[in-house]
């Protein structure tokens, strides 16, 4: 399952640096308290009472928008894909009959078509936010983040530009991201840092959530395991049910403490609620790690299982890549999946797929032509690296390979105790 383990790294982390031999970090006794399986309400009096209101003519504009933004937390609390969907019917509604603040109504379905991964649909509603004059920092803010995912980084880089201001939330943390994209990791958590001081300052909560997740992250791509485990333990403190926090301990726990028995128990607490897929996927990783086919196999089929549901789009098309590629040996839907991923966000990301499914099928020079073209000087990502690497390799293009494993070497904490040897045997 080497190639569903670089995918999975490439979600948590995604950027390389070298690690500090850290030692165990994680403690039972910090988290366990937080592990309590709970399940979350996704119903409310304030919930129903505007739910209620609506009809299949309804004109209650107001209650689509509500329904909408409550349908869309209940998807970040538990992971369900329909609630994601209803949030959407809900916003095309508003939409359709908002007659003052569509725009707002256009940028809000744009951001659920980010999360369902349908970023040409969300540049279309943006454009279609700003011809009607709503608010330009926030169409420019949405057009930043969804040039990031399309890989237009000249254009992500011309909005970042067009909403400077240092003082506030969201440029600092779009100027984080940013960095991150250019390898600049010092400079990364500097201002993430400071964005989680004004999110402190204004005792917000969410967005005081919001950046010790990052933060958490970033500090684990610096090898800063202790800083990392504290943030999401800060995250957990505000909101114990929180699945990215948990599955955040959970990978400390297996990459750096060397103790997977315990990252699967969280990871399975975690699944108790919180249903996404990738999160039964990291379990079968870690399950393969230890030997334990029947967990692995296990999580595997559960995993299938979700994803069949058409609901997700081309939300899991990575994830997919990694088991066609490893898993099933199914190369040539692989190249299909990896051409269409392309088409949708032409990022050194899909490419590296695109160009690992090529090698694959055993058109090396094509894939080595692709990493040349859209990956190589232009990512950080060591799961990308070792892609590349993997290209090089079979190319006869040893003086890259050595640049690139010396790379990875560095990032064993970010690929996870399984890849070593791989590796090493670059």
């Amino acid at each position: 399952m080497k190639f569903v383990r670089l995918l999975i790294i490439m979600i948590l982390i995604s950027s390389c640096s070298s690690k500090e031999n850290n030692g165990s970090i994680a403690q039972q006794a910090d988290y366990n308290n937080y592990l309590e399986v709970e399940e979350l309400s996704t119903s409310s009096k304030y919930f129903d009472l505007w739910n209620s209101k609506i009809r299949p003519d309804s004109m209650q504009l107001t209650s689509f928008g509500i329904v909408g933004g409550e349908y869309s937390r209940y998807f970040q609390q538990t992971g369900n894909i329909q609630y994601l969907k209803k949030a959407e019917q809900s916003l095309k509604r508003a939409v359709e009959i908002a007659a003052i603040g569509k725009a707002g109504y256009y940028r809000a379905l744009a951001r659920n078509f980010i999360s369902q991964h349908r970023f040409k649909e969300a540049l279309q509603l943006t454009d279609s936010a700003m011809a009607i004059n709503g608010s330009k920092v926030e169409g420019q803010r949405l057009y930043f983040d969804i040039h990031m995912e399309l890989g237009n980084y000249t254009l992500a880089e011309k909005y970042l530009d067009s909403i400077r201001n240092m003082s506030d939330f969201g440029y600092m943390i779009r100027l984080a991201k940013w960095n991150d994209y250019k390898g600049d990791l010092d400079t990364t958590i500097k201002f993430m840092e400071l964005a989680g001081k004004k999110a402190e300052s204004a005792k917000n909560s969410e967005l005081m959530l919001w950046s010790y997740t990052n933060l958490a992250d970033y500090y684990g791509h610096a090898g800063r395991i202790k800083d990392s485990y504290d943030h999401y333990l800060k995250a957990l403190a505000i909101d114990k049910h929180n699945a990215y926090a948990k599955k955040g301990i959970a990978w400390i726990l297996f990459s750096n403490d060397n103790n997977p028995k315990e990252a699967i128990r969280i990871l399975d607490s975690v699944t108790e609620t919180y249903r996404a897929p990738d999160y039964f996927l990291l379990k079968a990783e870690i399950a393969d790690y230890m030997g334990n086919d029947l967990v692995r196999t296990k999580n595997l089929d559960r995993y299938f299982t979700l994803v069949q549901d058409p609901a997700y789009g081309d939300m899991y098309n990575a994830y997919n890549l990694g088991l066609y590629l490893d898993e099933t040996k199914q190369y040539d839907k692989a190249l299909n999946l990896a051409n269409r991923e392309v088409m949708n966000r032409p990022t050194p990301e899909a490419y590296s797929w695109l160009a690992f499914s090529h090698l694959r099928k055993g058109d090396k020079e094509k894939a080595m032509e692709l990493m040349d073209t859209h990956v190589y000087g232009k990512t950080f990502e060591p799961a990308l690296l070792y892609q590349a690497a993997e290209v090089y390799k079979a190319n006869g293009i040893y003086d890259k390979v050595k640049e690139l494993k010396g790379e990875l070497i560095g990032a064993l904490y970010e690929l996870g105790p399984h890849m070593e040897k791989q590796i090493q045997d670059l």
